[in-house]
């Protein structure tokens, strides 16, 4: 017979049973795995499965929401049965093999009762009362990008301000000081209320409602190539109500460089506001950081060639493009290759393997990637605005140039024209464009000029200069 329980207080799920002890256990998600260990044997065995895991040498935290199969080595485990089950790190239950774990959140508070409930005394709320940050990346799937650089310096200049941070669950860690509140949870709805300043890089969504002086600063994420918002092919009413509602959300902008200033400002709509053209917070660790803890926590080694491989999404998938077999590229450079799949990629992709091989979409910071990277292969991504600040080579690999281009997106210029790297359209022309020893002399001058158009605030200063128009503001109390 084998039963199943979870031990609340060891945040661990334990499956036991009679006979012979099995060989394994595991519980295998699309971005995390975690394996057992066994105990007991002859008459009875127990493997017991943690529900935390520490990835990238950082803190032990929650496995990531989602789908899990549950297996034991030898093991029926059809019958297993545990109904939803809320720990102090996350909710979990078990149907055979299949097991789901989610967000803490308590049920009642995901009914409809129960959100609309949360929703009225949130709109009802005089907010903004407190000495606060309310930060948010990527729609709280990761704690990274432009908020949390400027979270770094924040906590530093400002140490009396409390900072929230919006996850999706606990599994997404927050900086050191900071408090992660989980979206739709009670403290979430709270902590946006009464914050008296909000960071976010993307869209605020449904539900927000501004309180008498609270102040909303939108970063964005990236300098744009393909056509944003209102800029997007096809003409669509309700795409257009809604990018003016949400940019009417916010108060100040935040840009890389004047290009980004010109082409944002035009796409949302964004006029009689002010933008702040400061170069992006999150470059700065690629002009002062120190690559060498990101190798270690990656496990890669000093001497190796590491290549990063960082495409884009698209409109008309949800999983991450599959133009580069990873395995095959690491032998063909003799490198390690990193695959960073873009955020909307995150929740349906699963990780990618094999030897020599890291796929880092779960990491919090795409910049200390940026960091470690000695070449990049990217396609449309803004990535590459950022990623030309090191002055490393970069490889534009773009086998549905004419499709995105022409169909998918549309570009602001001619990349084909512009780019500081040649574009290729299979793996086979990208190693061989790798490999030439007169590519980067060829692209010199376009990288030289590339620079100075996109990177010129990029100098390691960003984080605190918008920090110091912050507090300037009187936004915040030091």
């Amino acid at each position: 017979m084998t039963t199943a329980r979870i031990d609340e207080q060891a945040q661990t799920l334990i499956v036991s049973g009679t006979g012979p002890r099995p060989a394994s256990a595991s519980l295998e998600g699309p971005r995390a795995r975690t394996g057992a260990r066994i105990t007991g044997g002859g008459r009875t065995w127990k493997a017991t499965l943690p529900l935390r895991v520490s990835r990238w040498g950082g803190a032990v935290l929650p496995l990531p929401a989602g789908v899990y199969e549950l297996a034991v080595d030898g093991i029926d485990v059809d019958g297993l049965e545990i109904p939803p089950t809320l720990t102090p790190g996350l909710r979990i239950e078990v149907h055979g093999a299949r097991v789901i774990i989610a967000a803490p959140i308590a049920p009642i508070h995901e009914t409809p009762v129960g959100l609309r409930t949360l929703e009225q005394r949130y709109a009802s709320q005089i907010g903004a009362g407190e000495n606060a940050v309310f930060f948010e990346s990527f729609y709280g799937q990761t704690a990274g990008c432009n908020p949390r650089a400027i979270d770094r310096v924040l906590a530093e200049r400002a140490p009396a301000v409390t900072r929230y941070w919006s996850v999706t669950d606990l599994s997404v860690e927050v900086p050191e000081g900071a408090i992660a509140v989980v979206e739709g949870g009670p403290d979430w709805w709270r902590a946006r209320a009464e914050s008296r300043l909000l960071i976010v890089n993307d869209w605020l969504r449904r539900r927000f409602v501004r309180k008498p002086g609270q102040i909303v600063l939108q970063t964005w994420h990236g300098t744009p190539l393909k056509r944003l918002a209102l800029h997007r092919p096809g003409f669509d009413p309700r795409r257009m109500a809604a990018v003016i509602k949400e940019s009417r959300r916010w108060d100040v902008l935040l840009a890389q460089n004047t290009y980004a200033a010109r082409v944002l400002k035009k796409a949302y709509a964004f006029f009689g506001r002010p933008i702040w053209t400061e170069g992006y917070p999150r470059n700065d660790v690629l002009v002062s950081g120190d690559p060498a803890p990101v190798r270690s926590a990656l496990g890669i080694r000093p001497e190796e060639r590491v290549v990063l491989y960082a495409p884009t999404w698209r409109d008309d998938r949800d999983q991450m493009v599959d133009f580069v077999d990873p395995q095959r590229l690491a032998e063909q450079t003799d490198s390690v290759v990193l695959v960073r799949g873009h955020s909307r990629t995150i929740k349906p992709g699963r990780d990618q393997s094999g030897a020599r091989v890291i796929d880092v979409t779960g990491y919090p910071e795409t910049a200390r990637l940026l960091l470690i990277a000695d070449v990049l292969i990217t396609d449309y991504s803004s990535v590459m605005f950022d990623f030309s600040v090191t002055g490393r080579p970069m490889f534009f690999l773009v086998p549905d140039l004419e499709h995105y281009r022409g169909e998918l997106r549309g570009f602001y210029f001619d990349l084909d024209a512009r780019a500081p790297g040649p574009l290729v359209h299979s793996q086979d022309e990208l190693v061989a464009a790798m490999a030439d020893p007169g590519v980067a002399e060829a692209y010199r001058q376009r990288y030289t000029a590339w620079q100075a158009q996109f990177n010129r605030r990029d100098d390691g200063e960003a984080a605190d200069r918008v920090v110091s128009r912050i507090l300037d503001q009187g936004w915040l109390t030091a």
